[in-house]
């Protein structure tokens, strides 16, 4: 069933928290990434489910983060992703039991290790991925393309200024 949202209120109106409409945007904001991050999260666990059966949802992310930059070291997954040391550990461990992520020393640092995918686990997440870009692509079949290029754009920069 598909929910619709409530009109945005009225600039200056009993929405806005001054009545002013300056907070206005913001309002609008919240409200639409709460309904985005929940359908999001529920899509997540779906995606993770389909790569392996056992996978947490939380885990996807991870796959994502290492098919697009490569093996990483634990500690910097955990910074990009803003988490602790002990919760990256404990992900990465369920991954590497799944058989989806390997370790490896680190040549730079022997005392680290590199996380990548193995194969299995590239080949698993490359197939949810692709059946996850198709639906993208028939729900916004209407969209102009510049129009996706820009939700992309001004979602990156969102993402990037969290990281700062």
């Amino acid at each position: 069933m598909q929910q619709t949202s409530a009109p945005p209120p009225e600039e200056g109106g009993p929405g806005s928290a001054d009545g002013s409409g300056v907070d206005h945007p913001f309002l609008a904001l919240e409200r639409e990434l709460s309904v985005f991050l929940r359908r999001a999260r529920a899509s997540s666990g779906e995606m993770a489910r389909e790569v392996h059966p056992e996978l947490e949802p939380a885990a996807y992310g991870l796959l994502v983060r290492l098919v697009d930059a490569g093996q990483q070291r634990a500690t910097d997954l955990a910074a990009y992703f803003g988490v602790g040391k002990a919760t990256m550990s404990r992900q990465l461990r369920a991954l590497c039991d799944l058989g989806l992520v390997t370790r490896a020393p680190d040549p730079a640092d022997g005392r680290a290790s590199l996380v990548e995918l193995t194969d299995e686990g590239r080949e698993r997440f490359t197939r949810v991925r692709d059946a996850r870009r198709a639906q993208y692509m028939r729900k916004l079949a209407a969209w102009d393309l510049a129009e996706i290029a820009e939700l992309a754009r001004l979602l990156h920069q969102m993402n990037e200024s969290a990281e700062s």
